[in-house]
């Protein structure tokens, strides 16, 4: 088994609901996302999947995320914005879009601050 690892970054805005502190308060992050996918087996030039292939599928889906308020892009789905949250909507939004290949959707890691990440797989 093979896992690929790509990150990228986006800066937004979000406020916690029902924090009871001050992340309750509207306020920004420059989060850093890193995306992993498994691969069982490797093409004919031995490569699972492209890093320029799994990177531009990344930053189309952190471009939806990028300076907005996470807040009114998330309330469709009745989201709370927190890194679990955000994690859990990319790695779903990757996971629908990941063209069909040997490779599947593994781990999406969000760092919100340097040194604090969270990370979501099914």
């Amino acid at each position: 088994m093979y896992e690929i690892t790509t990150e990228a970054s986006f800066s937004a805005a979000h406020y916690l609901k029902d924090y009871n502190g001050p992340c309750e308060n509207l306020h920004g992050h420059n989060w850093l996302v890193k995306a992993t996918v498994r691969c069982e087996t490797l093409n004919s030039i031995g490569i699972g999947i492209d890093f320029k292939e799994l990177r531009g599928l990344l930053r189309e889906v952190l471009e939806e995320l990028d300076h907005k308020d996470l807040n009114v892009v998330l309330a469709a789905r009745s989201l709370n914005p927190s890194s679990e949250n955000i994690a859990c909507y990319v790695f779903g939004t990757m996971k629908q879009r990941l063209p069909a290949s040997a490779c599947s959707m593994y781990r999406v890691e969000v760092f919100e601050t340097p040194g604090n990440s969270t990370a979501y797989m099914e």
